[in-house]
């Protein structure tokens, strides 16, 4: 079977201009679905971004964020690898990984660091994820909604 094409930098995974060391779930963090070990709140400019201070674990979350968006293209709708994902795009991907990885992993901590190292530990490597039982997961993800405006 051959494997779909990986952007190796993290390309087509996010919907804003990433930095070298721009964490993979950012707007996971931030949406607080999950919390990681290794993020380090950054300010740039007016923005506040997520940075990774380990590079292997930086590699491993785009790995993953980029066999996700491979894999689960057609199923979420995702443009292709080469064009950025718009940003309720990437928030349901990388929310939904999170939310999935727990449910896969069978865990109720959501450090994307644990829950990644604990993916390819499990399966051997990222690449033999399950993809179809992340599915369901992880496309079922929702945004919280917003409450109603005071009258």
């Amino acid at each position: 079977m051959n494997e779909p094409d990986v952007p190796s930098d993290g390309a087509g995974s996010s919907c804003c201009g990433a930095g070298p060391m721009d964490c993979a779930f950012s707007k996971a963090l931030l949406a607080r679905t999950g919390d990681c070990s290794l993020a380090q709140r950054v300010s740039r400019g007016e923005r506040v971004v997520i940075d990774c201070s380990a590079p292997v674990a930086l590699t491993n979350c785009r790995t993953l964020m980029g066999l996700l968006h491979a894999h689960m293209r057609f199923a979420l709708k995702l443009p292709p690898p080469s064009r950025p994902l718009l940003h309720q795009q990437a928030l349901r991907l990388q929310c939904g990984t999170v939310v999935s990885l727990q449910d896969h992993l069978g865990v109720t901590h959501a450090d994307v660091h644990a829950l990644v190292g604990a993916a390819q530990a499990r399966h051997g490597s990222l690449t033999e994820l399950p993809w179809s039982e992340l599915l369901p997961a992880l496309s079922a993800w929702e945004p919280r909604r917003r409450r109603p405006l005071p009258r």
